[in-house]
């Protein structure tokens, strides 16, 4: 695979793990993490969640436009740029439009909600903890939401490495441009 990759999902679906382990199997490869776009912001951030408003709105998009940006500086330079975020709905369709690099890859990592709670419990940081994020209302928005574009997994039963297994062997169905 070259070109941008976009590994997306709901919080704890496993894309960090994932997209790491994929640039790792790639010869040249960058690792482009949304959420460090979003930390940048040390004074004046608006946590995204259910009901934010405008300006915790306008610093997602902030962030989506960056790490495009970025993705398609590493591509120019010959990396395959692998990105994860949570980007549901409509933010995956404008985030997919933004990216100029081609080919371009979506895969959507769709582990059951079960699953999700579990990882979520086993981990050392919290994506769902004391906000208005759930698992069921957050998965509900991915399988509602999301186009169906790029290849969907269902990572319930599959280890990370059979993952990275299915994204390789599946790159003509991920392929969205």
């Amino acid at each position: 695979m070259n070109g941008v990759v976009v590994i997306t999902g709901v919080m704890a679906a496993g894309k960090s793990t994932v997209a790491q382990a994929l640039a790792e199997r790639l010869p040249r490869a960058a690792h482009v993490r949304g959420d460090v776009f979003r930390r940048m912001i040390v004074a004046g951030r608006a946590e995204y969640e259910p009901g934010a408003g405008v300006e915790a709105e306008d610093q997602l998009r902030l962030r989506h436009r960056l790490s495009a940006a970025t993705a398609d500086a590493y591509a120019e330079a010959g990396f395959t740029a692998v990105v994860q975020d949570v980007l549901l709905g409509e933010h995956l369709t404008a985030y997919v439009e933004q990216i100029r690099t081609r080919p371009l890859y979506v895969v959507v990592l769709a582990p059951r909600a079960e699953t999700v709670a579990a990882r979520e419990a086993d981990r050392a940081k919290t994506g769902y903890g004391g906000g208005a994020w759930t698992v069921p209302a957050l998965d509900a928005a991915l399988r509602a939401s999301n186009p169906r574009i790029g290849l969907w997994l269902d990572t319930s039963e599959l280890t990370v490495t059979e993952t990275v297994e299915k994204i390789l062997a599946g790159r003509e169905r991920a392929r969205v441009a």
